[in-house]
């Protein structure tokens, strides 16, 4: 059967064109130290991308764009942030759009109590299914592991929603170490009933990622911003394997892969024909608490 047509897939990293993107990743560049990124690059990771679609798309109708791009490559539902303040398209897309979108909401360790109140007003208000956190783009940085970040795993667990996180080398020009993939297992450790979907690959540390998804029943693994092509091995073995319930897709448009990119690429990854359904769609809506 190979790539099936028609899934209708869940894409579990998904955005919207701005007008500024030097404003809308200054959080990730006032830390940077290196010329390029401060002074050259619009888009912080822009050297590991051949072409970055958000330079080339209309700002001016946000979720308009994303919306056709979806309708177009066959996402069914995408997961996209929302913040506050005016500038909230994820919010705006979820109000308009309530089939077609998810909420998820980025926590920051750093605020304290007021992190945690955060969480809660954006899961009331928006029916937040999944946090985010981007260890190394905090500032000040905040391991994976760290005491600041053990209220959020614990709101997480009450809350009943899942937590998104990178994990391994950061593509921005930022310190990797918050990020190391070892990091996990103290937290899985401490919060068996966390959900813990890891984002940005991992590498170079697949293999432990493996081994790790194995040992932690909530362990899981997404694809974000990574071309198919470049899918890891490691993972797609696992998920062809012992591993297919654990392995999510997620792309990453329209920050530094376009969607056709990634859906013209996908059919020449080698997953069995039972794991795509479960990749494309399933483990997601299981992940997210959502019917499918």
């Amino acid at each position: 059967m190979g790539f099936p047509s028609g899934v209708g897939a869940v894409d579990t990293m998904l955005g919207f064109p701005h007008a500024d993107m030097a404003q809308t990743y200054a959080f990730i560049t006032r830390q940077t130290k290196d010329r390029e990124s401060k002074e050259e690059f619009a888009f912080p990771a822009e050297y590991m991308f051949k072409d970055v679609p958000e330079k080339d798309l209309d700002s001016s109708d946000p979720v308009g764009v994303t919306l056709r791009e979806m309708d177009l490559w066959g996402i069914e539902k995408g997961l996209v942030g929302v913040g506050r303040g005016e500038d909230n398209n994820g919010a705006r897309a979820i109000k308009a759009h309530p089939d077609r979108f998810i909420a998820s909401y980025e926590v920051d360790p750093n605020k304290g109590m007021d992190g945690i109140r955060a969480m809660v007003e954006a899961y009331e208000t928006h029916g937040v299914r999944a946090f985010s956190c981007f260890p190394s783009g905090l500032f000040p940085q905040v391991a994976i592991n760290d005491a600041k970040m053990y209220p959020v795993y614990a709101k997480c667990v009450e809350l009943g929603v899942p937590i998104f996180c990178c994990a391994g080398v950061p593509g921005p020009r930022l310190r990797m170490e918050p990020q190391r993939v070892e990091l996990i297992d103290e937290v899985m450790y401490d919060f068996p009933d966390l959900v813990f979907v890891t984002r940005h690959g991992c590498e170079p540390w697949t293999e432990l990622a493996v081994k790790l998804m194995l040992k932690w029943p909530g362990l899981h693994y997404s694809t974000s911003a990574f071309a198919p092509k470049y899918y890891p091995k490691d993972i797609v073995n696992f998920a062809n394997t012992r591993g297919a319930e654990k392995i999510m897709y997620a792309g990453y448009f329209p920050m530094g892969l376009s969607l056709e990119r990634i859906m013209t690429e996908m059919p020449n990854v080698g997953f069995k024909d039972e794991v795509w359904p479960k990749f494309l769609r399933g483990n997601a809506l299981r992940v997210l608490g959502i019917e499918g």
